[in-house]
C-alpha cells in the first residue's frame, strides 16, 4: 500500500510539473491525485486485510476525510476570500494609488523595492495573502509577461522568507507559536536576520543579470474611471480587512479563514451600497461581478493537492519519514537527572531536510508530524520551548517551499494567477531560492552557536 501511494503521488506530481508538455491542466491532475490516493488507501486496506472490521474502517475513513477536508477547506476559503478582496481592490483601480507612487522603471531598483515590500508585508499579513496582493501590483507595473514572471518568482521567495520570522507570517510558524514551541520575541530575534539573508541573496544575484528599464502596461480600465475617493476607500478597507485577519484570530481564537470572510463581507456590503447609491453617476463594480473572474482553477488545485498530502499523513507515510530522519541524524542521551538531552547539532540537519522536503510535500503535515514526535514540555522533552530546533524548523519549513513553485501556498497562488510554468520556475528561480535557503541557514547556525549561546551563558551567570 505504501509503495502504491508513493508511486501515485510521484506520478501525479510529475504530471503537474510537466503540465505544458503534456497539455493537461494541473488542476485536473491535482483533483485526480487527491481522489486516487484516498481510493487506493481505502481499497488496499479492505482488499488485503481479511480480518478488517469493515464497519470500524468505514468510520475511520469517514472521520479522517471529514477532518482533513475541514482543514483543507480552511485554506481554500481563506484563499477564496483573499483573492476576492484583492480582485475587488483591483476592479476599483485601488492599486493604481500605490503603483503611481512607484516612479522608478529601473529593473534592479524595482526588484529591491518590491522584494523588501513583500518581505515586511508578509510578516504582517501572511505569505499567501501577500503574494496575491503583490501579483496584483506587478500587473500594474510590468507589461512583459516573462519579465513579470521573473519578478513574481522573487515575490514568492520574499513572501516565504518574510513569513518565516513572524509568528503570524506562515502557517507552520503559527502552528509552532500557538502550541508553545516558540514565543513571539524569540522567533523574531532568532530568525529575522536569517530570513533577510534568504531574501537578499537571490535578489543580489539576480540583480547582476538585470539591465535597463521595465515597460509599464497601458491602462486597461475599459473606459471605466473610478473616482479617487472610491479607489482610496476600497483600498484602505481591503488592506485593513487583510491586516485584521491575525487580529481577529488573536481576539476570537477562531480560524483565520473566518476573519478573512468577515473582512470580505464588510467590503462586499460597502461596495453594494456604493454601487446602488451612485449608479446614476458611475458604473461601480461589486463583489458579485468580481467573483465572476476569480481564479477558481487555482482554488481547486489547492483542494486536490492538499487532500492527496493529507492521505499520505493519515497513511502514516509522513510520520514514518519524520521518524526515519530522527533515527538517522539525532543522538539522544540521558543527563544526571535522568532527563533526555540532544548531543551535537544533528537537529540542524533534520530541519534542513524537512525544509527541502517541504518543497515537494506540504510543510504543514510535515511540521505537524515533527510536533507530535517531540513534546516540548514534561520529563521526556528533548526540545523545550525556544530550543534552536524549533526556530530553525520555522525558518526551514517556511523558506524551503520556495525551491519549487508548488512547494508553498504563496507559490501555488502565484502559479495560478500568472499561469507560470513549473519547468520555467525550476530553471529560472529554483537555484536562486536554493542559494538564499543555504545562505539563511548558515546565518542562523553561525548566530546560534556564537551569539545566542553566549547570551544564554550570560543569563545563567546572572
Amino acid at each position: 500500500m505504501v509503495v502504491a501511494l508513493v508511486t501515485i503521488f510521484v506520478i501525479g506530481y510529475a504530471c503537474i510539473a510537466l503540465e505544458h508538455p503534456l497539455k493537461v491542466n494541473k488542476t485536473a491532475t491535482a483533483l485526480l491525485l487527491g481522489v486516487l490516493t484516498w481510493s487506493v488507501f481505502s481499497f488496499c486496506n479492505v482488499a488485503f486485510n481479511p480480518e478488517l472490521d469493515h464497519e470500524a474502517w468505514r468510520a475511520f475513513i469517514s472521520g479522517n476525510l471529514v477532518e482533513n477536508l475541514g482543514e483543507t477547506a480552511e485554506i481554500v476559503f481563506f484563499l477564496l476570500g483573499a483573492m476576492t478582496i484583492v480582485t475587488l481592490i483591483e476592479d476599483y483601480q485601488g492599486f493604481t494609488i500605490i503603483t503611481d507612487k512607484i516612479k522608478t522603471t529601473n529593473k534592479k531598483r524595482l526588484l529591491w523595492i518590491l522584494s523588501l515590500l513583500t518581505f515586511f508585508l508578509s510578516a504582517l499579513l501572511d505569505n499567501m495573502t501577500t503574494a496575491i496582493v503583490m501579483v496584483a501590483l506587478l500587473r500594474k507595473l510590468i507589461a512583459d509577461k516573462k519579465e513579470r514572471w521573473l519578478y513574481a518568482g522573487m515575490v514568492i521567495l520574499a513572501a516565504n522568507a518574510g513569513g518565516a520570522w513572524s509568528p503570524i507570517g506562515d502557517v507552520t510558524t503559527i502552528m509552532l507559536w500557538i502550541k508553545g514551541e516558540v514565543t513571539t520575541v524569540n522567533i523574531i530575534a532568532k530568525t529575522l536576520i536569517a530570513s533577510l539573508a534568504c531574501m537578499a541573496v537571490p535578489v543580489f544575484l539576480l540583480g547582476f543579470t538585470l539591465k535597463g528599464d521595465i515597460e509599464r502596461p497601458e491602462s486597461q480600465s475599459e473606459g471605466i474611471v473610478v473616482p479617487h475617493r472610491f479607489r482610496l476607500l476600497v483600498l484602505i478597507m481591503g488592506v485593513s480587512a487583510l491586516i485584521f485577519v491575525p487580529v481577529f484570530k488573536t481576539i476570537t481564537h477562531l480560524p483565520p479563514y473566518l476573519g478573512m470572510l468577515f473582512g470580505l463581507s464588510i467590503l462586499w456590503v460597502t461596495t453594494e451600497i456604493l454601487s446602488r447609491r451612485y449608479s446614476k453617476e458611475f458604473r461601480l463594480p461589486t463583489a458579485v461581478s468580481t467573483l465572476e473572474h476569480v481564479d477558481v482553477p487555482t482554488i481547486l488545485f489547492f483542494l486536490g493537492i492538499l487532500m492527496a498530502v493529507s492521505c499520505l499523513k493519515v497513511a502514516g507515510i509522513l510520520g514514518g519519514l519524520a521518524q526515519g530522519l530522527n533515527d538517522a541524524f539525532l543522538t539522544v542521551q540521558t543527563d544526571a537527572a535522568g532527563h533526555p538531552e540532544v548531543v551535537g547539532g544533528g537537529f540542524f540537519l533534520i530541519d534542513l531536510i524537512i525544509g527541502v522536503l517541504s518543497s515537494v510535500v506540504d510543510n504543514v503535515p510535515l511540521v505537524a508530524a515533527v510536533q507530535g514526535m517531540y513534546p516540548h514540555e514534561g520529563i521526556d522533552a528533548i526540545f523545550v520551548q525556544n530550543h534552536p530546533f524549533w526556530e530553525f524548523l520555522a525558518y526551514c519549513a517556511g523558506t524551503g517551499g520556495s525551491l519549487l513553485i508548488i512547494g508553498s501556498a504563496a507559490g501555488v497562488a502565484v502559479m495560478g494567477m500568472e499561469k507560470i510554468d513549473f519547468i520555467w520556475y525550476l530553471k529560472k528561480i529554483s537555484l536562486l531560492a536554493l542559494a538564499g535557503y543555504i545562505a539563511g541557514a548558515i546565518v542562523f547556525i553561525v548566530m546560534d552557536v556564537t551569539l545566542f549561546e553566549k547570551v544564554e551563558f550570560l543569563r545563567e551567570l546572572v
